[in-house]
């Protein structure tokens, strides 16, 4: 495992961490809807950025290609909850379509997930 995996294994793992934090302090606001989305997204998200960390360790699918759907979805979540929190929280935005943006980013890192599949491995 390089130094890049372990940066995405441990950002995985506070996308986790965050999204149990979020889904505690939504239970505890009303109206605190965009906050639970953003929970759910970082709870979706933080398994499956473990697992692309794995396959890119193990060399079982293209690595560089994985590892970008990995970075994709840790720029994605960011981006999307981090604004969804943010406004639900302090009532203002990252920035204007930080949210839109991050989804865009998300969908194309899931786009870079089915394309590390049909990718070849390179075997060292």
């Amino acid at each position: 495992m390089n130094g890049l995996d372990r940066v995405l294994l441990a950002l995985g793992a506070l996308a986790g961490l965050l999204g149990v934090a979020a889904s505690a302090a939504a239970a505890h606001l009303s109206g605190a809807d965009s906050l639970r989305t953003a929970a759910q997204f970082l709870l979706f998200h933080a398994p499956a950025i473990l697992g692309l960390v794995a396959l890119a360790a193990t060399g079982t699918t293209h690595r560089l290609v994985t590892r970008l759907a990995a970075a994709a979805l840790v720029v994605g979540l960011a981006l999307f909850s981090g604004d969804l929190a943010l406004r639900a929280l302090h009532g203002t935005p990252l920035f204007p379509m930080a949210a839109p943006t991050g989804g865009f980013v998300l969908m194309a890192g899931w786009l870079l997930v089915a394309a590390a599949a049909f990718v070849p491995a390179r075997r060292s």
